[in-house]
Formats: C-alpha cells, structure tokens, sequence
C-alpha cells in the first residue's frame, strides 16, 4: 500500500492507516532471559513507539539538500563536477582526471552512472534558474560525454579530456553572473 506525500510529510495528522500498536501489533514480548515481559505502560522515553512514527522531511535540518542559497548550491555543483573531471593528477603529469574516468572504465554500467551523474547537475543548474537555451547546451555535452564515453579505450580517454561537467559548470557560472541580483 502506497504512502501518499500527505502521510508522509503532515505531523500529527490523521493517517489513512492505523499507526504501528494496538491490539493487532501485540504479541508476548520476551526478554533474553527467556522471561515473559509484562503488558503495561512504556518508560517514557518510549512512549512515542506507542503513537507511531512521524517524520517531517520538509522542515528538517538534517537535509543536507535544504535550505541552501543559490551560491551554496552553485558552490556545491562546482565541488562535484571537480570530484567527477578534475580530482586527481596523472603523476609526472599534468594530466587530470576524476571519478567519472574511473567508473567509466567499468564497461556501460559506468558510463551510465556517471552519466545520471551528470543529469543531476543539469537538473540542479534548471532548478537554479537556467534557461532552456543553457540547459540544452549542458544536456549536448552530458550527450556527447555518454555517448563517446561508450567506445571502449578512445571512449575513457575523451571522457578525461572532454570534462562535460566542469564546462556545464562554467556555463551555469557565467549564465548566473549576467544575470541581476535577486535580494
């Protein structure tokens, strides 16, 4: 039976299922010495389980995807297209890579995840406010990344040169830099 998002995210509302107790959740509850425990009030602490669980997601400060501002969130971007395209040096080299070169090597499945990957970015970059002409700019390079990075050895090496989400990045930062500040 499917939650809707009203069970889900309103606190001490009505549910449409019975919370998690009563008579029907009852059973002998027995102790790990083998004894029968008795059937009466809980130690407070406890008395929660008795009401069932609620969680308010939407209001949560453990979100770390919440409550961002805008320049967190760019901040954000910025940090995982680095970790992706530019986190490690060949040594003796000035060559760099990141995790998107690593898991690519892992035939289709890597290609794949990095990727969804580098979808997420383009879905953070419109929920920043991008506009479609940008958006259809960044989702041309996750395209050309994924769909080169499929060829086998030519195909890992592109992916390391090409750096799909740091330009995405860079596009969204010059995009945003024009644009006037909202206070």
């Amino acid at each position: 039976m499917a939650m809707t998002e009203d069970d889900i995210f309103t606190p001490n509302a009505t549910r449409s299922r019975p919370p998690f107790g009563g008579a029907q959740a009852r059973s002998k509850v027995i102790d790990q010495d083998g004894r029968e425990l008795a059937d009466g009030p809980l130690h407070p602490q406890f008395q929660s389980f008795q009401q069932g669980f609620q969680f308010d997601f939407r209001n949560s400060s453990a979100n770390p995807f919440g409550n961002l501002t805008r320049e967190q969130r760019l901040q954000r971007l910025e940090m995982i297209a680095k970790l992706l395209d530019v986190a490690f040096v060949v040594p003796g080299t000035n060559v760099r890579y990141g995790i998107d070169g690593l898991i690519g090597l892992i035939p289709v499945i890597g290609d794949i995840i990095t990727t969804a990957i580098s979808l997420w970015l383009v879905r953070e970059a419109r929920l920043l406010g991008a506009p479609w002409h940008i958006t259809a700019r960044m989702l041309a390079n996750v395209a050309v990344d994924g769909v080169v990075g499929m060829v086998p050895v030519a195909g890992d090496a592109f992916d390391v040169m090409f750096r799909a989400n740091i330009r995405n990045v860079r596009m969204l930062r010059r995009w945003l830099d024009k644009q006037p500040r909202r206070e």
